[in-house]
């Protein structure tokens, strides 16, 4: 017998299974596709049934007029200026804010992890830091920093911290020990631990927890713009709550939504490239 037909006549789970595989993934790609077009056509076709019969589309709007608020903030622009200069300084406040959480959290947190002594010390002082509200953080940055950027951004940096602090803490917790100490019997100093253990071990840690991250880092940036600004896409949504605009609050809402998952986009992109060195669980497979 041939080896093509050997591995024809494979059973399942060996190598006649993995050209099977991506063949599975391009047939429910499609189908995947249609189900959430439909559930989202579904969806706005009730809410605007709902709006025209018995919601009162003064609170409750309708997806038309949502849309001709989106175009026309993007034809026209805003009350305040370009639309396009509102989502430059939300993303700007955003961004800044991510990287300085991120960068900050996993440093503190792979450190307190592999310190015992230095974590148990700053334990109470960390926890009574994160059960702080945001909300009076970002009042109190506004006191300090005035009404421009600065403030936003620590706003942005305090909600990303803790989100990366606790998974980079625990993810160099959960480093084997036995890998650690073959290590030091072979020579590797703890720099060199550091390097090619702990932080590798981490990093699905890390990298999971900065798909959350980023969103808490928008967050941060429309709560402090909210709380006072002179631009961005908070300001837009306080001005449309203010003014009785739901359509203006739904549309502020919409284009959030969509410069989060344009970020999640980007971030799964590097995390797939990030873990490329990682063999695919089995588990995985079998959800693809």
């Amino acid at each position: 017998m041939s080896p093509d037909v050997t591995t024809l006549d494979a059973p399942s789970g060996t190598r006649a299974s993995q050209p099977v595989r991506p063949r599975r993934r391009l047939l429910r790609a499609p189908k995947i596709t249609a189900t959430r077009l439909l559930l989202v056509v579904l969806w706005l076709g009730s809410w605007e049934l709902s709006a025209s019969t018995f919601l009162d589309p003064f609170y409750y709007s309708k997806p038309t007029a949502i849309g001709v608020r989106i175009v026309d903030w993007f034809t026209n622009g805003t009350a305040f200026g370009s639309i396009w200069e509102q989502m430059a300084v939300t993303l700007e406040e955003a961004v800044v804010g991510f990287v300085i959480g991120s960068v900050t959290g996993v440093v503190l947190g792979v450190l307190l992890g592999r310190g015992r002594f230095l974590a148990e010390v700053c334990a109470p002082f960390i926890k009574a830091a994160n059960a702080i509200p945001r909300i009076v953080l970002a009042s109190l940055f506004v006191i300090w920093f005035g009404l421009g950027m600065s403030s936003k951004i620590a706003t942005a940096v305090v909600l990303v911290f803790f989100a990366v602090f606790f998974n980079a803490f625990q993810g160099a917790r959960e480093v084997d020990k036995t890998i650690i100490d073959n290590a030091r019997i072979l020579g590797a100093g703890p720099r060199q631990i550091l390097l090619t253990i702990v932080l590798p071990s981490a990093t699905s840690w890390i990298l999971a927890s900065l798909h959350v991250a980023f969103g808490f880092a928008l967050i941060g940036a429309i709560v402090g713009e909210y709380t006072g600004a002179d631009k961005g896409l908070g300001l837009l949504i306080n001005h449309a709550q203010g003014t009785f605009d739901s359509a203006g609050i739904y549309a502020g809402m919409i284009i959030i939504t969509v410069m989060a998952l344009l970020a999640e986009w980007l971030l799964t992109l590097l995390e797939r490239r990030l873990l490329a060195w990682r063999p695919p669980s089995s588990a995985l497979e079998a959800q693809i």
